[in-house]
């Protein structure tokens, strides 16, 4: 039975892993690679090998024991998607609030000023984040991490210095005008904002919870909060509220610094930092290449149709986009585990299957998206925003999460492979689609044919990633019988479109998609249980699993999931952390 762990220090500096584990100890041909941590991480033993498409709930007649990656994804990782995603549910909330304060126009700009910033955060960034979250997972403690902290917090302020000194030579031609005072405020936050995301990547990485919150809360719900207030007693627009941003990024950055206590040593490690960066730059070009596939069609929108028109789709992108941006903080959320798994197959099969727990999760968020839309709009948005136009737009954009999901099983993958000049091509061939279908399918559909670009794109971007990945692990798609749910819920979603958007047909919508709600947590329960424990689901055209591997030594000590059932004896940290 495994002993109960050492209760561990939220001092990064403090913390040390055991040299070896005792289960690798007796594996003496299991050889680190670049894509793999060495001796001295804390390792989850692999799931037996099995057929990867089969649900996490259907085991064969000789289920194996269960397994603790998948139920600590869909558990405890799940805790740092929630907070991540606390921008998401405020922004949702904020958007249409300032579209009433702002207007169609103002908005507008205020929007496309965000694209920039975001061009401008990839860049202070350099994919350091990531380079991070692979750095810890390989040295087995912080001391390197915190050295990349420094170099991150200096590579950002240098790249936010630079753009903003140079405002006056490009922002005409992107559609500024000559007022530029909008942008630069917005410029004004991609320094912090940069710092702020490599020392969430570290907090991440050590799995310090309370800490990773408070900073994330801070940077994320804090410029939201402070931007409304100071628009609301001082007036003066956008501007004024883009302020508020800034002021809550640099009060997350300095709450950062004091949890994450960068090391200055960093800037002159020159081995370290060079590798990150080697890492990092392609990792940022694919990032920066992301970008242009997930906001270009705005910057196309611009030009061809003006800001009115970006403020309207923006409404629409900003709700149909969100399970888009919840699945890239479930990424992000489960790099750390990904990244510390030494067996190969068994990281390509938890990949596998969590993909296909994610498409089950999607269903019932999609139908209740696309029903409550036609209520919401209305009480969201004001008239001048034709918000009964705007639901068939946040359907469109809300199927992107089926490719977006797709393409995320296979580029965490790539990434810990360490594959990022292959990602930075294979994603700057989908954004120049994205640009190109923007420009084909905007004057004849309006924003609904960016819509339609966005989801074209996105499946582009999946389907290159799964040419290019390795093939030592035989990848599977999905069971037939998941990909006829998915097409059964697309099909009940855009059927209800067509319904007429009276008063008494949105109120029957709304409970319609209340209805979904008991759906939605029946498969996130199914996705948390123990394969064994949810031995009814799916067994159907299962293939049998393969013969499990020898039982393996004594654990190292691991931590346990705090929300999901789990033993009694966890450590007082994972408590404190339920």
């Amino acid at each position: 039975m495994r002993s109960a762990p050492p209760e561990r220090p939220d001092d990064p500096a403090e913390t040390r892993l055991p040299p070896t584990s005792p289960r690798h100890a007796a594996e003496p041909d299991a050889r680190p690679s670049a894509a793999s941590p060495v001796a001295g991480m804390p390792v989850f033993d692999p799931p037996p090998v099995a057929d990867p498409t089969r649900s996490i709930g259907s085991p064969g007649p000789d289920a194996a024991p269960a397994d603790p990656d998948q139920s600590r994804l869909f558990g405890r990782g799940l805790l740092y998607v929630i907070i991540w995603s606390l921008q998401l549910v405020v922004g949702t909330v904020v958007s249409p609030v300032l579209a009433h304060l702002l207007g169609v126009t103002d908005f507008g700009a205020f929007s496309t000023a965000q694209a920039i910033f975001q061009v401008l955060s990839v860049l202070a960034l350099l994919g350091l984040d990531q380079a991070l979250v692979l750095q810890h997972a390989e040295d087995g403690d912080a001391r390197n991490a915190r050295g990349l902290v420094a170099v991150g917090l200096v590579i950002s302020f240098v790249a936010t210095g630079a753009a903003v000194l140079t405002v006056p030579f490009w922002a005409g031609a992107l559609g500024f005008g000559s007022e530029h005072d909008l942008l630069l405020v917005v410029l004004l936050w991609a320094a912090p904002s940069a710092a702020v995301q490599v020392m969430l990547a570290l907090l991440l990485a050590e799995d310090r919870f309370r800490a990773f919150a408070t900073t994330s809360i801070v940077s994320a719900v804090g410029g939201q909060a402070i931007g409304l207030t100071l628009l609301l007693t001082l007036g003066g627009g956008a501007l004024t509220y883009a302020w508020g941003s800034v002021i809550s990024q640099t009060l997350a950055m300095v709450i950062g610094l004091c949890f994450t206590r960068p090391l200055i040593g960093g800037l002159v490690n020159g081995p370290v930092a060079k590798r990150a960066l080697s890492f990092g730059v392609p990792l940022a070009l694919a990032s920066l290449a992301y970008f242009v596939l997930n906001a270009g069609d705005r910057i196309v929108l611009q030009r061809l149709m003006g800001p009115d028109a970006v403020g309207q789709y923006q409404v629409a992108y900003v709700v149909g986009s969100s399970v888009i941006l919840l699945l890239s903080f479930t990424n992000s959320a489960w790099a750390p585990h990904f990244a510390k798994m030494r067996d190969e197959t068994a990281r390509f099969a938890l990949a596998m299957t969590a993909r296909n727990e994610i498409y089950r999760l999607l269903n019932p968020i999609i139908v209740a998206l696309t029903l409550v839309t036609p209520f919401a709009m209305p009480i969201l948005v004001p008239a001048s925003f034709d918000p009964s136009s705007l639901t068939i737009v946040v359907f469109v954009v809300a199927l992107t999460a089926y490719p977006a999901t797709a393409g995320g099983a296979s580029g965490r993958l790539l990434t810990i492979e360490r594959r990022a000049k292959t990602l930075g091509v294979i994603t700057g061939v989908a954004a120049a689609a994205n640009v190109g279908l923007n420009l084909l399918l905007v004057p004849p559909l309006g924003i609904l044919g960016a819509a339609v670009a966005t989801v074209i794109a996105y499946s582009v971007l999946a389907g290159l990633q799964l040419v290019v990945l390795p093939k030592r692990v035989a990848w599977h798609g999905a069971p037939v019988g998941l990909l006829l749910t998915v097409l059964a819920s697309v099909v009940v979603a855009a059927a209800t479109i067509a319904l007429p958007q009276t008063l008494e047909w949105n109120i029957g919508r709304c409970i319609v998609a209340l209805a979904c709600l008991p759906w939605f947590l029946r498969r996130l329960a199914a996705a948390r249980r123990p394969p064994e424990v949810d031995a009814a689901d799916d067994a159907a055209g299962a293939a049998p699993e393969a013969p499990a591997a020898e039982a393996p030594a004594p654990e190292a000590p691991a931590l346990d999931d705090p929300v999901a059932a789990m033993p009694a004896h966890r450590s007082r940290h994972d408590q404190e952390t339920s």
